[in-house]
């Protein structure tokens, strides 16, 4: 088959590889959509990954072509979802239940091989089942729509008055279905900066943010100036999900007092917290959170059933998220398109 091989950094090649055998207990995929996370681009341009050779690819969904044991032969032409992380189910945090963090966890696509290829083999208990409502393009971003869930659901609940200000700072992938499934859960004061001017019209044209509730660009005093004007005495919730340090700051700086802050970005670099920030936190009496997976226990109310939910019941326009779709032999033109930033882009994916 084909597939992109990582074989060290700034060494990835598409070239023919065997065809994985599902072992028992496992499938073998036919990869229909994979989606380029924008913590790929670093693994193959800037640090690796932590084995090499290995196909990279963690968003993806399929069709079973294969089962590895007879037992499971009635999964063969199913479409698939793939919740990624394999936890090793011995664990304290396995045995609670909580796989997203599990200590000794592997994961498809980072730290085995993963979905950038024809097909991949993927243990049956990391597969979650697709309504013919939900396309594989919309499935191949269960991964990252499940982690803004993650997130948002850690901050509320059904109690939780849809009036309530929230801010969303950084209208990556991340930020954009954060805003989509505040939007769906019914949430009417969301406020939202994006740096880019291509990103604010994603958000009002395809999103349906009201432009009045976009702040495009970073100057800190104008946002700061536009929050108040919005919320009063600043956002009651509010989400992080650039990962710098000025925007860590700036979200703290423009909480209301007793306002619940969720860390979502991954760190570009090392974080610091300056003695006024601390000043912030003690007196406004914040409290902040972090999170960086999802919840799968393959139960209704995890966050991959809950996201599998509204995007078959079409609450959320997921395709639109997609900027570029390509063949798989064309993939790379995605990963060089995030490395250099040469095109406006949200998602770029392998859509078969």
């Amino acid at each position: 088959m084909k597939a992109y091989v990582l074989h060290g950094i700034n060494d990835i090649k598409f070239e023919d590889v065997n065809k994985p055998v599902p072992r028992e207990n496992e499938v073998l995929l036919k990869v229909c959509a994979a989606g380029i996370c924008g913590s790929d681009i670093p693994r193959i341009y800037k640090n690796g990954a932590h084995v090499h050779p290995i196909i990279l690819g963690h968003e993806f969904a399929g069709i079973v072509e294969a089962a590895g044991d007879s037992k499971n032969a009635d999964l063969v032409g199913k479409r698939m979802g793939v919740f990624p992380l394999i936890p090793c189910m011995e664990c304290d945090q396995c045995k609670a239940r909580q796989y997203e963090m599990c200590r000794k966890y592997n994961y498809l696509g980072s730290r085995c091989d993963g979905a950038f290829a024809e097909y991949v083999a993927v243990p049956i208990w990391n597969l979650i089942e697709l309504p013919d409502t939900v396309s594989f393009g919309e499935a191949a971003m269960l991964e990252p729509f499940s982690v803004a869930a993650h997130s948002m659901r850690a901050m509320i609940d059904e109690n939780t008055d849809r009036n309530t200000s929230v801010l969303v700072w950084g209208a990556g992938t991340i930020g954009m279905m954060l805003v989509m499934l505040f939007k769906a859960e019914g949430f009417k004061n969301i406020l939202c900066v994006a740096s880019k001017s291509y990103q604010a019209e994603t958000l009002n044209e395809k999103v349906g943010i009201e432009k009045e509730n976009i702040f495009e660009g970073t100057d800190k005093d104008k946002v700061k100036e536009w929050i108040k004007e919005k919320s009063g005495t600043g956002a009651k919730i509010a989400f992080e999900c650039v990962g710098k340090n000025e925007t860590y700051a700036a979200v703290i700086e423009n909480a209301a007092p007793s306002a619940n802050i969720m860390l979502v970005g991954n760190p570009a670099s090392d974080m610091s917290l300056s003695r006024d920030l601390y000043w912030k936190i003690l007196r406004s009496q914040l409290t902040i959170k972090g999170t960086w997976n999802s919840s799968y226990t393959k139960e209704e109310d995890d966050d991959w059933h809950y996201v599998l939910s509204k995007l078959s019941n079409n609450e959320m326009a997921a395709e639109d998220l997609i900027s570029h779709r390509f063949k798989l032999e064309n993939l790379s033109d995605g990963f060089e398109i995030m490395r250099d930033k040469s095109e406006n882009y949200i998602k770029c994916m392998f859509v078969k």
